[in-house]
């Protein structure tokens, strides 16, 4: 029988990047089963269970309140403070958290990146669909204090917009999230250096204050408009708060970053996929 070894490959070879996506397409059963149970389980050890899911963004909206609201004053010169601070600490705590824990996915689940051959990036694909099933829930509770705390404000088309934010919310945490797992599964000492590297961004966000209130120098304003997250929580709070249509300026910072994540992501997870099961096991 006559073989034609130009067509063989060798056994763990790359893939084409169109076949890699094609085998992360054919494990999404895998993926939302992963994703549905670990929401499940998450508090299932707690007396309230998933009430937690409403009450621990309440309880952190309420800490940041009463320490950057009422103790450091930065509340003075913001409309509607209360539903500002919502905004801001209930998105970026949902990008944080979700980056976090789907950096250390690789690490943390070593022995199933050793023993199965799937694509690797279906494990940090696999946290950010189960932290955005929590988000879903997080979102609502953030609309209903929109609406419910004085002053009380009232829906327009805007309220629209809060979908396409939040998609490219999604594709930007998707994109860090692959990127930083890759480097966590390399050099494992990065896990701690990302706890400060996302408390950093937290602040140069506009998590707590509003940086025109604080900040008189345009050049510094203009720098701190590239940073996508803060992107996403004036956008937000434009179309939710301020009846204010965003910028396409704004729009296209926060797609930019967006779609470079996400493409940068999951190269580098293609490129890498071989060399990740023995980065895991180290």
């Amino acid at each position: 029988m006559a073989v034609r070894f130009g067509e063989l490959q060798r056994v763990g070879a790359r893939p084409t990047l169109a076949n890699y996506l094609r085998r992360l397409w054919e494990v999404r059963g895998f993926i939302g089963y992963e994703a549905r149970v670990s929401v499940g389980a998450q508090n299932r050890h707690h007396l309230l269970g998933n009430i937690w899911l409403v009450l621990t963004p309440l309880l952190n909206g309420a800490t940041y309140f009463l320490i950057f609201g009422v103790l450091l004053g930065t509340s003075r010169g913001v409309e509607n403070f209360i539903a500002f601070l919502t905004i801001g600490v209930f998105m970026f705590t949902f990008t944080s958290r979700t980056i976090s824990q789907a950096a250390n996915s690789l690490t943390r689940k070593n022995t199933v990146v050793e023993a199965f051959n799937f694509p690797r990036i279906a494990l940090p694909v696999s946290v950010v669909l189960k932290d955005t099933l929590s988000y879903l829930i997080t979102l609502a509770t953030m609309i209903v204090i929109v609406l419910a705390v004085p002053p009380l404000e009232t829906i327009t088309w805007r309220w629209l917009l809060l979908v396409p934010v939040v998609l490219l919310q999604l594709m930007l945490v998707q994109g860090l999230s692959l990127i930083f797992a890759r480097m966590v599964s390399r050099i494992r000492d990065f896990a701690q250096i990302l706890t400060f590297v996302l408390r950093i961004w937290m602040y140069g966000s506009g998590v707590f204050y509003s940086f025109e209130s604080r900040i008189s120098n345009e050049t510094v304003l203009n720098i701190l408009a590239l940073n996508p997250m803060h992107q996403v929580l004036d956008i937000t709070r434009k179309s939710l708060l301020y009846a204010t249509s965003p910028g396409w300026d704004q729009w296209l910072i926060l797609t930019a970053w967006a779609v470079a994540a996400l493409v940068i992501g999951v190269v580098v997870f293609w490129r890498a996929d071989e060399a990740l099961g023995r980065d895991a096991s180290k």
